[in-house]
């Protein structure tokens, strides 16, 4: 199965601003990629766009469902949860990496902030994140290559190393190909064979039902994440046992009861074919390897692939904001086109800070550029402005601010790509 490469940094702080930074945890940690429209062209199967600004992305591990240190104001078994987090930034290469007594899940200090590393990725999840395996280091692959991704290579990820250390639980979306599914459900079982990691403390699974009276005592159990992330709410909404359980998963289809294909039956079902509950007990009657999850459905037209035109396809390389004599009229902004095919500009606009906006038309060649000429609608200013490049569903495609230093009578001022 072919992944996209992504090089970049895995980032864990943000030194100016040391409180607000990522929350890594055992599944979780964010992601600053060294070409940022590599991830605009990602399949977004649930239909949302990548949550991805100047501080990167979050990556979502592929297959692996760690215990959660923070979700809707609680957590689960902090001993797991923990340790799992821990590991994997260890794996990561970061070091000495301590959290605030206050705001446990925030990084306080580390030897290192940020840290080299690549993705490859399959596509982007329901809540914006990148789908991926992980590693440590740079790639020797050139950035938005695709590479194959087999059992050895999968391996090597720190989502199959957590896997193997008994630190997380096994989660098989229907994103991940059936060979590497195989593959690390045995990593996963020969883990739970060995009692290793969190599966001597393991609930709520084929083996036995957990005792949960209340959220206290959930927060202290071992169990599948999102049976967890399930009976969080259903107790928030005020049940006292899970008699109703059932058809609370059954009335919510998409946030709740999770479409499955359940792989010994060979037939396709719902979370609540293997989540039995009743009175103060609640248990999975599957192993989380033997049933695939259907990713979340995208909205009613939602667009599940990419636009044709990504974020940094085309370019603003050039403007001429002061022109020899009149502005009006001669102003001028020159657009290239990065992609190897024809680029259509039907739709497409340039505008500026004060929100002045010249329509476009034509085609750029793939390779080529367009030198455009301004009207009143849209005026450069000679003291430096904003210059934005919005494509016909109003997307931001590229964006270059010029200062009053950059403009000199009469000549164009080109911004460096």
């Amino acid at each position: 199965m072919g992944y996209t490469l992504l090089r970049g940094s895995f980032v864990i702080r943000y030194p100016d601003l040391p409180r607000q930074g990522p929350e890594p945890d055992g599944d979780t940690v964010k992601f600053l990629p060294d070409s940022p429209a590599l991830v605009e062209a990602l399949p977004r199967r649930s239909g949302r766009p990548p949550n991805i600004n100047a501080r990167g992305i979050s990556v979502r591990l592929e297959a692996i469902d760690a215990l959660e240190t923070h979700f809707a104001e609680t957590h689960q078994e902090l001993e797991g949860a923990n340790a799992a987090r821990d590991e994997l930034l260890r794996l990561l290469g970061f070091t000495n990496v301590r959290f605030w007594e206050d705001l446990p899940n925030k990084v306080r200090s580390a030897d290192q902030d940020s840290i080299r590393g690549h993705v490859l990725t399959n596509g982007i999840d329901g809540n914006g994140r990148l789908i991926a395996f992980g590693y440590a280091g740079d790639h020797p692959g050139a950035d938005g290559t695709t590479v194959f991704v087999d059992g050895p290579l999968v391996d090597d990820s720190v989502n199959a190393r957590l896997l193997a250390a008994g630190l997380v639980y096994p989660a098989f979306y229907a994103t991940l190909p059936a060979e590497l599914r195989t593959h690390l459900a045995e990593v996963s079982q020969a883990a739970r064979r060995k009692a290793i990691g969190i599966w001597p403390r393991s609930a709520a699974d084929p083996n036995g039902s957990a005792t949960v009276r209340n959220l206290g005592e959930l927060e202290r159990l071992v169990v599948w994440p999102k049976l967890f992330r399930r009976i969080v709410p259903y107790l928030a909404a005020g049940f006292t046992d899970f008699d109703g359980f059932d058809a609370w998963l059954r009335a919510d289809p998409v946030n709740r009861d999770d479409e499955l294909f359940l792989i010994p039956r060979l037939e396709r079902g719902n979370l609540h074919d293997v989540v039995r509950g009743s009175g103060q007990q609640v248990r999975l009657t599957m192993w989380p390897e033997d049933f695939i999850i259907s990713p979340d459905p995208a909205p009613p037209g939602a667009p599940v692939t990419p636009p044709l035109v990504a974020a940094g396809d085309v370019v603003i390389v050039a403007a001429l904001p002061d022109p020899a004599g009149a502005d009006r009229g001669n102003e001028t902004v020159t657009l290239m086109n990065l992609r190897p095919g024809t680029c259509d500009l039907s739709g497409w606009a340039l505008t500026d800070a004060g929100g002045g906006r010249k329509p476009l038309t034509g085609t750029i060649e793939g390779g080529a550029a367009l030198r455009v000429t301004l009207d009143s609608a849209v005026q450069l200013g000679n003291r430096g402005d904003t210059i934005i490049l919005v494509d016909g569903e109003g997307a931001t495609i590229d964006q270059v601010t010029y200062k009053v230093d950059q403009v000199k009578a009469g000549r164009t001022t080109c911004f460096g790509r």
